[in-house]
Formats: structure tokens, sequence, C-alpha cells
């Protein structure tokens, strides 16, 4: 099956879970991975879907056994799989990604859909992100809103910086980056 025609097939039968119309474009995928590169060493990526985000990654140097995915859909994760030889690829939800990833990861690229989720789940997925990442590290973000997915509270709880990245206008809808940093 196509990747557009696995993504609308999953749209309809869980736009929450999605929350797009649309696959991330490439466009979208080249922000996220911007700066990633084979000196990045181990990477993470919440929410693959259908693996735009992930082609872009590996696009970028990084080697397939330095990237693990973490996808909730059972679907999804039968996609992945034999499209990335070599990229691992956890049937997790990337709030326990800390129970099989040891700490030292060089950036977590996250499709997940933050702004669709209630504060505490948003909060636990950023959590885990920031107990798997290395010290500097960050984890990146986009989301379709005005600002970014973590409130200036849960910034502060959490003990992050945000940093805005660019509007990517070629993507539908248009969607913005965001890095979030360790304090």
């Amino acid at each position: 099956m196509s990747d557009l025609a696995l993504f609308r097939r999953k749209l309809l039968r869980n736009p929450r879970q999605v929350s797009a119309l649309t696959p991330s474009s490439r466009f979208l995928a080249a922000a996220m991975a911007e700066g990633l590169g084979p000196a990045t060493g181990r990477v993470v990526e919440f929410g693959p879907g259908t693996g735009q985000l992930t082609r872009a990654i590996l696009a970028t140097g990084v080697a397939p056994q330095d990237l693990e995915l973490f996808e909730l859909d059972a679907d999804f994760v039968a996609h992945l799989a034999p499209i990335f030889p070599g990229v691992t690829v956890h049937h997790l939800g990337a709030d326990r990604a800390a129970e099989v990833t040891p700490p030292g990861i060089g950036a977590v690229v996250s499709g997940l859909p933050l702004l669709s989720m209630p504060t505490p789940i948003r909060e636990a997925i950023v959590s885990a992100a920031f107990a798997i990442l290395a010290p500097g590290a960050p984890m990146i973000q986009f989301t379709y809103g005005r600002k970014p997915p973590l409130t200036p509270e849960s910034l502060d709880r959490l003990g992050l910086r945000v940093e805005v990245g660019r509007k990517v206008w070629a993507n539908l809808p248009p969607a913005r980056v965001y890095r979030f940093y360790r304090v």
C-alpha cells in the first residue's frame, strides 16, 4: 500500500490520532532534519507515521542503525519495518521511550500532534524525550498552531526553553518548527 493510501485510511479511521489532512511534505521533513547528520549520533523519531520525516533524517547521513522509531499504530509499524532496513522500529508509545532506549540520544524528532493531546500526555512524551537525550541535545517538534506546543507553564515545569524555527509554507497546512532544550 502506498504511503498516501495508508495515511488516508488511518485518517478516516482515527482522525484525532493522525491529526493532519496529508502526510508531512518533503519541505517540512527537510526543515525538521536540518542540522542532523552522521555526527549527531543516535536519533529517535516519535510518531513516524508513513516515514516522511524518517526519509529526511536518513538523507542527512544518519546511519540506519543509529535511528530508532516509536510508533503506536500497528499498521504504520508494519509499513515502516520493511522500507527502512536497519532502522529499529518500536511498537510503543513515545512516552515509553526510556524503557527501551539508553540515554545519550543526539536528537529526538517528533511528528506527534502534541497540540491535540491533553497536557499530562504531552508532558509525559516530552519528559520521555529528555530522559534519553544527551545534555544539550534538542527535541525537534513541529506544529500547525501559532504557538509552541508547550505552554510557558509546561516549559517551566519541565525545565525547558524553546527556540522558534522557520515556518514551512510548502506544507498542508503550513507548519512551524520548534527546538526544545533543557535550561
